[in-house]
Formats: structure tokens, C-alpha cells, sequence
């Protein structure tokens, strides 16, 4: 979200597709390390062949 805009390329169009997408979202504010990182280690191992 920090860089949306200039991923977009145009503010005011931006700011209509964030308003749509967050209209009715909850904001989670999580701590701690990422489940995506542990899992991408798991992943990321040698198969043995």
C-alpha cells in the first residue's frame, strides 16, 4: 500500500481502487516472524532424488 501510487501510475486512480478494496476490510497488526518465511525454507530444501 505504501507504494500504490506509483504502482499505478495515476493518484486519483489509485485512491478509487484502494477505497474499493478496503471499504469493509480489518486491519491486522501481527508480530512476530512470518509463516511465509518458514515455510519457504521447508520448501526451498534439496529434493533427494
Amino acid at each position: 500500500i505504501e507504494h500504490w501510487h506509483a504502482a499505478i501510475g495515476d493518484a486519483t486512480l489509485a485512491d478509487a481502487i484502494l477505497d474499493r478494496l478496503v471499504h469493509n476490510a480489518h486491519q491486522l497488526n501481527l508480530k512476530g516472524d512470518s509463516l511465509r518465511k518458514k515455510r519457504a525454507n521447508l520448501t526451498s530444501l534439496p529434493r533427494p532424488e
